[in-house]
């Protein structure tokens, strides 16, 4: 499971995931360098560590690297929102309050989520009827 990324390695994968492109070390430096005073070689750093992580891939052009993301920033919040969850003592009630934290366009986004989850999910965002599931199913072979 990832490990939640630090302040400076969330900078850098902001910009590798929005640019979604192939990026040098350069590239993401001259950014970073509109918001805060930072070295080269610190970016060189964290943009390795990364690549150890897992979280970049990168390949050699002419004298340097080029860095790609492995996964999405969607990918990576999921996996962290399954971790924590994981970890909770009562998952259901750690959904409800979850839930109960999420503001209007949230809780739509989520309804949104569901329906591509649970087709049958009707408009008002009720739980389908467990029948329904269970009609939609191929029969069995054999019987």
């Amino acid at each position: 499971m990832p490990r939640q990324l630090g302040e400076l390695e969330d900078a850098v994968m902001t910009r590798v995931w929005e640019w979604n492109r192939p990026v040098t070390v350069r590239e993401v430096l001259e950014d970073l360098q509109q918001e805060r005073s930072i070295a080269y070689t610190t970016v060189m750093t964290v943009m390795d560590n990364l690549h150890q992580k897992g979280w970049v891939r990168r390949e050699v052009e002419g004298r340097a690297y080029r860095y790609t993301a492995v996964s999405t920033r969607a990918a990576y919040a999921a996996a962290l929102m399954n971790e924590a969850w994981s970890r909770s003592d009562n998952p259901a009630a750690a959904l409800v309050a979850f839930f109960g934290m999420m503001s209007a366009e949230q809780r739509e986004a989520l309804r949104d989520a569901m329906r591509i989850v649970l087709p049958t999910l009707p408009e008002d965002g009720s739980a389908p009827d467990p029948g329904e599931a269970a009609d939609d199913a191929e029969p069995e072979s054999g019987r």
